[in-house]
């Protein structure tokens, strides 16, 4: 039986050292050393509840962490159950603390990692205090435009923006989430002179676009769908490096004008630093076994999600390489979120 349990509360932000990003190689090799050693099932586990902490009810992170206890409850013959928690700080503090015996996941996105290069105070360090176990999934992003701009591909944008420089908008939720990060990306790969335009949520940002007040935004895909086929926002483009079945007639940013652009919002799998090398194989096979199923891939692919799975060394060079490509935009930007 799967039971969901929903967890709300604040946590007391206390200030840390700077994350130790030069050490991302040692996590990676340490990711790559922790799937070698451990090849052997730890028999006995579990033999209690399992629990994910995940990120506030109802979001895509909550989705795709109900897939994974579902999927895990039914492996184990145990309740695994999810426990959300209002925020990425939040989250992984309370990971963090958990004792390293298996019994405590943490299912997260970009921001785990990111928001230590925005904000002083983190009470974590996104590589000395967790695992990872495997990347679960990643949600595409889609560039849309108000049907009244005079554009119709990436590069048409990009010469519209370098023509108008200054002119026009684009929308975003609160700083630092991705996309907002996909936009300044954007502005800073095409050099273009664009105006961001803050808005309380995601949904609020599209229907920005949709009514004209913005020109452009990097949507998440499955909340746009309904807009791009009515014809109130006009699709470009896919942030993801290959083409999304999400959008299939769709080309990709970098195919489309940016070579090397990818803007995605990933979901990894962690458990507390120090978990035993076994307990970490078993999770990561028990997952990835879960998320090749057929019937996964059609579940996320409803909410514009594409299942990854993979090995802890494979989740660990994701964020080596977002920290470093987001990082060089964040401090460009000046990103800071309070």
């Amino acid at each position: 039986m799967f039971i969901a349990q929903e967890t709300y509360g604040a946590v007391k932000r206390v200030a840390v050292n700077p994350p130790r990003w030069r050490n991302s190689a040692i996590f990676v090799a340490a990711a790559a050393a922790q799937v070698a050693a451990g090849a052997g099932h730890a028999q006995d586990f579990p033999s209690k509840t399992v629990r994910i902490v995940a990120s506030e009810a109802g979001g895509s992170g909550d989705f795709v962490s109900r897939l994974v206890a579902q999927g895990l409850t039914s492996a184990f013959g145990q309740q695994v159950v999810v426990d959300n928690r209002g925020g990425g700080v939040v989250a992984g503090d309370v990971v963090a603390k958990s004792p390293p015996d298996g019994y405590t996941l943490l299912l997260y996105g970009n921001t785990l990692w990111l928001l230590p290069l925005m904000r002083k105070q983190i009470p974590y360090d996104p590589y000395r205090d967790f695992a990872p176990v495997t990347v679960a999934a990643r949600a595409v992003n889609v560039l849309v435009v108000h049907p009244s701009l005079p554009v119709k591909s990436v590069k048409e944008l990009i010469a519209l923006a370098r023509a108008r420089p200054g002119d026009l908008n684009f929308s975003s939720a609160a700083p630092g989430t991705m996309n907002h990060l996909a936009s300044e990306l954007f502005k800073s790969m095409a050099k273009i002179d664009i105006v961001r335009v803050s808005y309380r949520g995601s949904a609020s940002a599209l229907t920005a676009v949709m009514s004209g007040e913005v020109q452009m935004m990097f949507a998440a895909a499955a909340p746009a769908r309904p807009h791009v086929q009515s014809g109130r926002v006009k699709a470009l483009a896919v942030s993801t490096a290959t083409r999304s079945p999400s959008y299939p007639d769709l080309p990709t940013v970098a195919e489309a004008g940016l070579p090397g652009f990818e803007a995605v919002s990933v979901h990894g799998i962690f458990v507390p630093v120090k978990t035993p090398e076994s307990l970490v194989a078993r999770l990561n096979q028990e997952i990835v076994r879960i998320l090749q199923r057929p019937e996964s891939r059609e579940r996320l692919a409803g909410i514009g999600a594409e299942p990854v799975g993979g090995t802890p060394a494979q989740l660990a060079a994701t964020i080596k390489d977002e920290v470093a490509r987001m990082g060089r935009i964040i401090r460009e930007a000046g990103i800071q979120e309070r």
